[in-house]
């Protein structure tokens, strides 16, 4: 693993925190979580989408023959940490994740058609291809039945995150077919039509999370990954790409919670003298720097070996273990240190705190990401 950035790394960081700070401040953060958390109407981060599509964003990580930059995950895994520390809305985290899946899942006409719209920000989209409380699970809970030019789609999937902005949502489904009863399809779902019944699911952070109940949703064949079927284990690595760098988000998370806590230590006067000179205080920022450390760790290690082609599961358990408990923890110890400052809604130090309990069992707890080293090693069968 790489612990120094490359010198355009490093450049790629700077230029996307330089755009964070005027396009995704936490004002706007506030308006948007508001917008999100009283209704189910659709917010839309216009100013920020077009940035990051200008900047090359969401084509990053996708070949160039396909309108993408030709990067790898890890400068993917430089935006998701960047990402993190401003709070970026999670209907980017969506399409990105659709971006992945799609460039993995399906084949070469496919990609063609609708990835390249993608990396031009021309495309909302989302997936639902594993349990939304354990990544591992990817078992389609939806059915297909065959229909005259397409598939019909029926079935429950409870948490779609962003199901009403995106523009496509990318699922598996069991095909009802008597010769091939296990046979796995990736279907491209348009949310709204006919069939789709979605209800909006309010959150703590303020997230576009809802219930999707199909019933008879058409999806055309040419809408339908290569027409024939997937193999779990790519869905599998699928989930465990979006999960690391996921965890690399709550890393960055974490580090501007880190950040603000040392300003407000180091400016915060009691008895004649800032807080940080305190031996507590100091401990306390000491020990959240140590925690986010090994999360940032194993979460770049993940991203990293998952980046050279290698089955990362064990490595990504690690990650996922560390970072839904670091975050979280370094949210509570930060709001401790803030004294009464931390626990009013003008600071914005709640925001992070939100997002870091969404972010915890996004996907899946550290317990469940216990279990899931607990496999890899061999402890269950």
């Amino acid at each position: 693993m790489r612990l120094v950035p490359t010198e355009e790394q490093s450049e790629l960081r700077a230029v996307l925190r330089s755009l964070f700070v005027k396009e995704c401040t936490p004002e706007l953060v506030r308006e948007w979580k508001a917008a999100g958390s009283e209704s189910a109407g659709t917010v839309f981060p216009d100013s920020l989408w077009r940035a990051l599509t200008e900047m090359g964003v969401f084509g990053l990580a996708l070949e160039e023959e396909l309108g993408g930059a030709g990067a790898t995950l890890n400068e993917l895994g430089i935006f998701y940490s960047e990402a993190g520390r401003a709070l970026c809305p999670s209907i980017v985290y969506s399409t990105l994740a659709f971006g992945i899946a799609l460039d993995r899942l399906a084949g070469q006409e496919m990609r063609e058609q609708y990835l390249p719209r993608l990396a031009a920000g021309e495309l909302r989209a989302g997936v639902a291809l594993w349990d939304a409380a354990d990544a591992h699970k990817v078992s389609p809970t939806l059915t297909a039945t065959r229909a005259d030019g397409g598939w019909t789609l029926s079935g429950l999937l409870p948490f779609v995150e962003n199901a009403e902005l995106a523009e496509l949502l990318l699922v598996t489904a069991t095909a009802t077919v008597f010769a091939e009863p296990n046979r796995v399809l990736g279907l491209l779902a348009e949310p709204g039509g006919q069939g789709w019944t979605s209800t909006w699911q309010p959150t703590i952070a303020g997230e576009h999370q809802y219930r999707v109940e199909l019933d008879g949703l058409f999806v055309p064949d040419e809408r339908v990954l290569d027409g024939g079927g997937l193999a779990l284990a790519e869905v599998r690595w699928v989930a465990d790409v979006v999960t690391a760098l996921q965890c690399v988000d709550m890393a960055g998370g974490g580090a501007a919670v880190l950040e603000r806590t040392v300003d407000y230590v180091r400016t915060r006067e009691q008895f004649g003298k800032p807080i940080g000179m305190f031996q507590a205080v100091q401990h306390i920022v000491a020990d959240i720097h140590i925690a986010l450390e090994a999360s940032r760790l194993s979460a770049d290690s993940a991203v990293w070996w998952l980046a050279r082609g290698e089955h990362a599961g064990r490595k990504v358990a690690i990650a996922k273990m560390h970072a839904s408990e670091a975050y979280k923890w370094a949210t509570l110890n930060a709001h401790q240190v803030h004294g009464g400052m931390g626990y009013v809604r003008e600071t914005d130090l709640h925001l992070w705190s939100e997002r870091a309990k969404v972010s915890e069992i996004r996907g899946g707890t550290a317990d469940v990401a216990a279990r899931w080293l607990e496999e890899e090693i061999g402890l269950v069968h």
